[in-house]
């Protein structure tokens, strides 16, 4: 696919980085030439310096001939602009990030009546990311499959949960539930794992499930948590805002902690069921005398990753029984992963990856058979959907029969309103979706998986 990126702040540049190794024909967009011309020798992409809101650096860019173009740049109005001037000069689609909570209440308007065919909001995104880890306590991520009837799930196995110590072949025989663990990380190392593989303490844990057997699957292996009432969140960024606004909204009781006075006033007078605490939420004290004891959950969002990684390691040695940290920078999520604390999240990659998978379901109407694909371990592992439309010749036959390369396997097969977690006599058929899990990368087609 042809593609134009207006932006080369953070998300563009992740965004960029995702979508420079699915091949697609790529032009980048910015006013700062530097930043231009690292990136073209960087990615093998084309480059065009200029405001990407200009039709005539537009013309320059090709826009008229693209299928997608990002307008993903620090101004929600250059966006709308820029997303308006591209559809205007002919591309199919376009994608806008746009921040503002006002513009936000209009996007529906804001769609029809400008062309825009998706509107991103980064803080809102991650918001309800961070809201989803709450609502599911056990739950470290979790990716949607088959339109939400599939997920793909990463747990900690912990002390006391039945998975540890356990092979994948007598966990097959003991529980009830059936999921498939289809990749394991353990400290530096991922697994795609075998039915000998044994679950050790400390594990991470991805599995695939049906949406309405994930909790009784949880149950049987001593992962259910009563649920998080309690919410202590630090930080009054607009992040903060759209996540107390949705929790109190689902009667969770919330206790926000904003330094900036006039911050801390403005966010009480526009949510007054939110306990909102003028204090700097960094300083133990002050956490400690606004009860973080009491708290079942406690969110970092701070605009500074180093405080919140500290209050964060605060909160959980305070025995807070979810903790959930916003890091921007990957090297410090790594180290924050490394420290036992597993509930990051990232505005950068929630965006971009929510950006790369609305242009992935546009690749597969041009024929391409991946409906979906998300990157796990960081980026080690990718699971991707696969539609099975023309006949091969492995159809009909037992998954055990067949030749698949290793360090890849079939998680699931979706039929019609069928959810199938497979095992050895399983088999694909004709008009079956498929989600593959490997360790590979740039599989384009089901039948990249067998050798």
């Amino acid at each position: 696919m042809k593609i134009v990126i207006i932006g080369l702040g953070t998300i563009g540049k992740t965004i960029l980085r995702i979508l420079a190794t699915e091949n697609h024909t790529i032009t980048i967009i910015d006013d700062k030439k530097d930043k231009v011309e690292e990136l073209i020798e960087k990615y093998d992409v084309f480059g065009v310096v200029g405001n990407g809101a200009s039709m005539d650096i537009q013309k320059e860019a090709m826009v008229k001939d693209a299928d997608v173009v990002l307008a993903i740049t620090d101004s929600d109005e250059l966006n709308i602009f820029a997303s308006m001037v591209a559809r205007k000069l002919g591309a199919k689609n376009t994608i806008a990030r746009v921040r503002n909570p006002d513009y936000s209440k209009q996007i529906a308007e804001m769609k029809e009546y400008l062309g825009i065919s998706m509107l991103v909001n980064p803080e809102k995104d991650t918001a309800t990311e961070i809201f989803n880890l709450i609502s599911l306590p056990p739950i470290v991520q979790v990716e949607h499959f088959a339109k939400g009837r599939v997920l793909l799930v990463e747990i900690v196995a912990k002390k006391g949960c039945s998975l540890v110590g356990e092979t994948l072949i007598s966990l097959g025989k003991k529980l009830s539930t059936k999921v498939l663990i289809c990749a394991v990380q353990r400290k530096n190392k991922v697994f795609i794992p075998s039915g000998n593989f044994t679950i050790e303490e400390g594990d991470k844990i991805h599995f695939t499930s049906d949406v309405h057997t994930l909790s009784d699957f949880l149950s049987e292996i001593n992962l259910v948590q009563s649920p998080l009432k309690n919410v202590m969140i630090v930080g009054g960024s607009k992040i903060s805002i759209y996540l107390a606004e949705q929790l109190s909204k689902k009667k969770y009781r919330v206790k926000l902690l904003e330094s900036n006075k006039e911050t801390a006033e403005a966010i009480a007078e526009a949510l007054p069921q939110v306990t909102v605490i003028h204090g700097n939420g960094t300083r133990h004290d002050i956490l400690i005398e606004e009860g973080l004891e009491a708290m079942d959950a406690f969110v970092a969002l701070s605009s500074i990753d180093e405080e919140n990684m500290v209050v964060s390691m605060f909160a959980s040695k305070m025995n807070v029984k979810k903790t959930i940290t916003q890091i921007k920078s990957d090297e410090l999520d790594g180290m924050l992963s490394e420290l036992g604390m597993n509930n990051n999240v990232s505005p950068k990659h929630v965006v971009a990856n929510r950006i790369a998978s609305y242009i992935r379901a546009l690749a597969n109407k041009r024929g391409s058979n991946v409906l979906t694909l998300s990157r796990l371990v960081n980026d080690q592992v990718e699971a991707l959907e696969f539609a099975a439309k023309t006949q091969e010749k492995f159809y009909n036959t037992p998954l055990k029969d067949l030749r698949i390369k290793e360090n890849c396997l079939i998680a699931c097969i979706i039929r019609q309103t069928q959810v199938l977690i497979p095992d050895g006599n399983s088999c694909i058929r004709q008009g079956d979706n498929v989600i593959v899990v490997t360790t590979h990368k740039h599989f384009d087609d089901l039948s990249d998986i067998f050798m």
